[in-house]
């Protein structure tokens, strides 16, 4: 099985670090085939890194979303699911320059996580797995994508006016809006992460909340991102100052992955 597994995983490797340096070829040279070629190998590997999952959840008989390796090669697969919407929808073969680096960052730190297949702990065997992890992690590919169009976004202004980055990067207006639109998909299912999560914890541990470092993170994350949506539609907020917020965000999101359960250990130290 692990064979197998690495097998693909090393392919799904390959295959979104070509899709990187193509994106990269594609600003260098100067050319809009190159950035064709890209999507297409992240496409392939988006493809390969499902039927990796999936081989994993059908040979572990169970999610493959459990532990730090399954959990990080998860929220890549979900960044390049949200990326790839993104870039076709909205025909932005820049976003994929900026969101391949962050994508590859992410499976490479799966691939220094033990591969190894575990018994699930008795408080894991629920059918809530499957919500609650699920909506993390198109929660965190969202906040990912939103946070590479904060990048852009901050960037935008130091491009030449009339340059190639400059006909190829939506407007200032569109980026934001895009933006917006990432974090309000991201903060729905985080919302979807937290009640299921709560349903689950009475369940496992007989308490909807414990105050445990990854549910108060979680939460100050959600509060963050909330805070974002309501200076946006309230009081008009938008601009460098949105997109900043928005880069905060996704900071939180990260010590809430990682940070967590490097320093602050508790009852989730498995994912």
């Amino acid at each position: 099985m692990l064979y197998v597994e690495n097998t693909f995983f090393t392919a799904v490797m390959l295959l979104y670090f070509a899709s990187m340096i193509f994106y990269f070829l594609f600003v260098a040279v100067k050319r809009d085939n190159l950035s064709r070629v890209a999507l297409v190998l992240q496409t392939v590997g988006f493809a390969l890194h499902t039927v990796a999952l999936i081989y994993r959840g059908v040979t572990a008989g169970r999610l493959p979303m459990t532990n730090q390796y399954e959990f990080a090669t998860s929220f890549a697969w979900g960044l390049t699911l949200v990326s790839l919407i993104f870039v076709i929808r909205f025909r932005f073969p820049v976003l994929g320059v900026f969101a391949a680096p962050v994508t590859f960052l992410v499976i490479g730190y799966a691939a220094m996580q033990s591969k190894e297949v575990k018994e699930l702990m008795p408080a894991l065997r629920s059918r809530w797995l499957v919500f609650h992890v699920s909506t993390v992690i198109v929660a965190y590919g969202a906040f990912g994508v939103s946070f590479v169009l904060a990048v852009i976004f901050l960037l935008r202004d130091r491009v030449a006016k009339g340059g190639f980055l400059d006909t190829h990067i939506p407007s200032n207006e569109k980026l934001d809006i895009i933006s917006y639109r990432s974090v309000a998909l991201g903060l729905l299912f985080l919302t979807f992460t937290i009640v299921t999560g709560a349903i689950w914890a009475e369940q496992a541990w007989g308490s909807y909340w414990s105050w445990d470092p990854k549910e108060t993170w979680s939460l100050v994350t959600w509060i963050v991102y909330a805070a974002y949506l309501h200076l946006r539609l309230r009081r008009g907020w938008q601009g460098k100052s949105a997109a900043l917020f928005a880069a905060l965000g996704f900071v939180c999101v990260m010590f809430t992955y990682i940070g967590v359960n490097t320093f602050l250990p508790g009852i989730h130290s498995y994912a």
